[in-house]
């Protein structure tokens, strides 16, 4: 299907949603209640998404705010008043009539936060060549629209370029497990249920990090629908436009701290648990964000851990049987690979299959924040426990 017509159809249908008022892809959880006390009853019936919008969030005052697929403003309204007065917030989307929703009720917003003008603007146009000037975003949000954009990757460059060094994203969308077959690839219909357009995970953040992005990582996830054994969930992901160096960093060297035994960073850096690594400035930056800092420790001299320091962590497998239900585990960052302490690989995007006493590593507080976890068993799993051999061979 050529991508003008997909992009049509799926302009087409949102516009129908949002004068009849049906729901689109998998609702939003929203605190209504708060919502309405500012933002209009009109806006609030269209609104759609894959998650609750997480990035809102991580909104600080006086920021500049991007919302890719803004629909009827929600999302932009909210980030309005956290932003607060001094704050900015853009929000496009491709389609008239939600930005005729949009705008029109932008000034009631305004009025109901107590702002003397609003403080958000709507612009017509594409994911994958947004009207918006280089390096003047401090945060860009999206949910479940990037999924409808034929070309993903060119939605990807574009954030980074409208991105200020510095800035952040955290959207949420639908991903697969698999690739997507041809006769779904094509069904104009599934486009707008936010099927079709799916990636993978592991195609989905590589083209993040093929934008620029670096230390991609999961913020939540949950399934959503599975279609002829392909699985279907929502993964919320935040990332990084870090800035240039200008400084030399004060620490030299890093040290994994664990649970994961060994770990493979986005530049292609292994670090084992316990055993310093020299790093460089760009290094140490990449480092502190977020969601390395719980598990890396940064020095400026070599810092060797052992299992008798307090900072060095681990979970080791329950040594009993085991069983298998059907599940299987997805590293979704800030790794692209890591290990664990029983033998398992973990490359990032890929599924693997594990067993119970793994699944039970991997929901404890050091691990869980990395992984989705889905089950492809499509009944009811009664098999046997099973004995894991020592350097578990059977997971």
């Amino acid at each position: 299907m050529p991508t003008d017509e997909i992009t049509q159809k799926v302009s087409d249908r949102y516009a129908k949603a949002a004068n009849t008022g049906e729901q689109m892809c998998c609702p939003t959880s929203y605190d209504m209640a708060q919502l309405k006390s500012f933002i209009p009853e009109e806006v609030l019936k269209i609104s759609y998404g894959c998650g609750t919008p997480a990035g809102l969030q991580t909104v600080r005052p006086g920021e500049t705010v991007l919302d890719i697929g803004s629909g009827g403003g929600i999302d932009c309204f909210e980030a309005s008043r956290l932003v607060g007065q001094d704050g900015h917030v853009i929000g496009i989307d491709m389609t008239d009539t939600m930005l005729d929703i949009a705008r029109k009720n932008a000034a009631a917003v305004a009025a109901n936060l107590g702002y003397p003008a609003s403080n958000v603007e709507f612009r017509k146009g594409m994911a994958d060549a947004m009207p918006v000037e280089d390096g003047t975003i401090d945060l860009i949000i999206s949910n479940c629209v990037i999924n409808l954009a034929p070309d993903k990757r060119k939605v990807f460059h574009e954030m980074f370029r409208v991105a200020k060094p510095g800035g952040r994203f955290t959207i949420s969308d639908i991903v697969a497990d698999q690739t997507v077959p041809q006769y779904l690839v094509h069904d104009a219909e599934k486009w707008g249920d936010c099927l079709s357009g799916s990636l993978t995970l592991t195609a989905y953040i590589a083209g993040m990090v093929d934008a620029g992005f670096l230390g991609i990582h999961l913020v939540k996830s949950s399934p959503w629908q599975v279609i002829d054994g392909l699985h279907f969930f929502s993964v919320t992901l935040t990332g990084y436009k870090l800035p240039p160096v200008t400084d030399p960093s004060p620490y030299r060297y890093a040290t994994l701290r664990g649970p994961f035994n060994r770990v493979v960073d986005e530049r292609g850096t292994t670090y084992q648990r316990g055993i310093p690594e020299p790093i460089g400035s760009n290094d140490a930056l990449l480092l502190s964000t977020p969601p390395f800092a719980a598990h890396m420790i940064l020095t400026a001299n070599p810092l060797w851990l052992d299992n008798h320091d307090p900072r060095w962590t681990a979970v080791f497998p329950a040594q009993t049987p085991c069983t298998w239900r059907g599940h299987y585990a997805l590293l979704a960052g800030p790794f692209v690979e890591a290990a664990d302490d029983d033998n398992h690989v973990y490359r990032r995007g890929e599924p693997l299959e594990i067993c119970s006493k793994t699944l039970d590593v991997l929901q404890t507080e050091g691990y869980a924040p990395h992984f989705a976890i889905l089950n492809r068993a499509g009944q009811q799993v009664n098999g046997a426990a099973v004995s894991c051999a020592p350097d578990g061979g059977c997971c």
